[in-house]
């Protein structure tokens, strides 16, 4: 069965009013399926939140729900109930701050990937909000909120928003989780860990389904871009080529 059809599956156990049994409902519906639990809260996740999200910000642009598309390749039989979720999230007169932690309680750290799906979660909410061109000074603050819900300190929420945002102060030593005083050596070695993250094996071995490449694609654009940055900077001769998502 499709990751779409268990999530309809889903969907169908939910109240009219409101998502907010969302933990307890993955635990009884996928009791004793654990890599369907993870696959379906990871999706739950960014559709409910991405909901919090536009509610913040007062609007969802035609880009936006392009960019939402992009992650989710929805079969068009069950994209109906995908749409009913958003909208339950929308309505729900719970605020984002219990969605954020109803999701941290998703995934509470106790399977060693946690973390990284929830990074990757909050990776799929920047995909969406920078669909328009921009990031909205409240899509910003949303996630930043989102970010401390999860755990995440000021540091590593940084390292996330500047792969999805350029300017000024966009650091690729940042974006790398790098210092400034390794030598080249040790940051090749951090760059070539860093792509191995993304690579749509270890997505899923966490529970990420395969539709999301999305996510991969863009971590991977915004590592190559710092490596390159990088390595301009360093005037390296012998010059690694970029690397892709295979």
């Amino acid at each position: 069965m499709s990751i779409w059809s268990e999530l309809s599956s889903y969907v169908g156990t939910l109240a009219t009013d409101a998502v907010a049994s969302v933990v307890e409902t993955l635990r009884t519906v996928f009791q004793g399926d654990e890599e369907t639990r993870r696959r379906v809260a990871f999706s739950v996740a960014i559709i409910a939140l991405s909901a919090k999200m536009a509610k913040a910000d007062g609007v969802v642009t035609v880009d936006e729900v392009h960019a939402f598309r992009e992650i989710f390749e929805v079969p068009e039989e069950e994209f109906d109930n995908v749409s009913r979720l958003f909208d339950l999230a929308k309505r729900d007169i719970a605020g984002f701050d219990s969605y954020g932690a109803q999701v941290k309680g998703l995934f509470p750290g106790q399977d060693p990937s946690d973390r990284d799906v929830l990074q990757d979660v909050l990776d799929a909410l920047f995909h969406i909000a920078k669909a328009d061109g921009v990031i909205h000074e409240n899509e910003l603050l949303f996630l930043e909120e989102i970010s401390a819900i999860f755990g995440f300190d000021a540091q590593a929420f940084d390292t996330i928003r500047m792969r999805h945002v350029s300017g000024e102060d966009v650091d690729p030593y940042i974006i790398l989780g790098a210092q400034r005083d390794w030598d080249f050596a040790r940051l090749r070695k951090c760059y070539l860990k860093q792509v191995k993250e993304c690579h749509p094996d270890r997505l899923a071995a966490r529970g990420v389904p395969e539709e999301f490449i999305v996510i991969a694609n863009d971590r991977l654009a915004a590592l190559n871009g710092a490596w390159e940055t990088i390595q301009a900077m360093h005037g390296n001769s012998n010059r690694l080529k970029p690397a892709t998502v295979s």
